[in-house]
């Protein structure tokens, strides 16, 4: 009943599960019922120890919870092999070098990417810290950003724009980034690092012909950097000035 309800699978033991002061705590175990043997050698492994790795996991019945892995250290007795030792992987519970499990890393991406909660609320409801859950949200989302070729739409208008992104540092130093939008349904297509021609041109040469091919405008500000951008990946697009530029530039300059 307790397997059942912490819902791993048939592949996963519960060994123990102990309320903690602020968090319930669920240690696991994998079940290993065929010999472990080395990628290099094929030699049947030895345990050698254990590691007790913690993972942030989904809220047990209102409280925050934390998954305690007893993951097995492997070894491979062949001497002249050389491989060593090494841990086991099951990414279904957690990925390697992820403080979440792997059923929260989605649950988080989709409850700030789905239903626009903060990252500070998430993490606070699973008892952890921004970073993790940030983190999470990065790798999982980036995953499905990557994965979805249908995102970018086709594009006939395309517009560049700067925004200060933030004040970094004692200094207060500017960090910069650049807008890619459809300048006719003002939908964000993506964001690159700060306002050179080098992000966007590398942004453009990743898409394929076709989808340059149709872009007809070239929208921007009088910057010489976004000029650039398109007189070079955009050649055959007509570049237009934004109203907004066009009035500054036409505005006598300020004694």
């Amino acid at each position: 009943m307790c397997e059942l309800l912490v819902g791993l699978g048939p592949d996963v033991a519960v060994v123990r599960v102990m309320a903690m002061v602020r968090w319930l705590e669920v240690t696991i175990e994998t079940r290993v019922e065929e010999p472990v043997v080395c990628e290099n050698c094929a030699t049947v492994a030895e345990l050698k120890d254990r590691d007790l790795v913690a993972h942030v996991d989904l809220p047990s019945f209102g409280q925050p919870t934390m998954l305690v892995w007893r993951k097995r250290r492997w070894q491979c007795p062949a001497l002249f092999c050389g491989v060593g030792s090494w841990t086991e992987r099951a990414d279904e519970i957690a990925p390697a070098a992820h403080l979440l499990t792997t059923r929260a890393g989605r649950w988080v991406t989709a409850q700030v990417g789905r239903s626009g909660r903060s990252v500070e609320e998430v993490a606070v409801e699973l008892g952890c810290d921004w970073h993790t859950v940030n983190r999470a949200v990065i790798a999982y989302g980036g995953a499905l950003i990557d994965g979805d070729p249908d995102r970018i739409p086709t594009v006939r208008a395309l517009s560049l724009d700067e925004t200060l992104f933030k004040r970094e540092g004692r200094w207060r130093i500017q960090r910069w980034s650049t807008q890619l939008v459809d300048a006719r349904t003002g939908q964000l297509l993506d964001v690159v690092e700060g306002r050179t021609a080098q992000a966007p041109a590398q942004w453009l040469a990743g898409r394929d012909q076709r989808w340059l091919g149709r872009i007809q405008w070239a929208v921007c500000d009088l910057s010489g950097p976004y000029r650039a951008t398109f007189t070079t990946m955009l050649p055959d697009a007509v570049q237009v000035a934004d109203p907004i530029s066009r009035r500054a530039a036409r505005q006598p300059a300020s004694r």
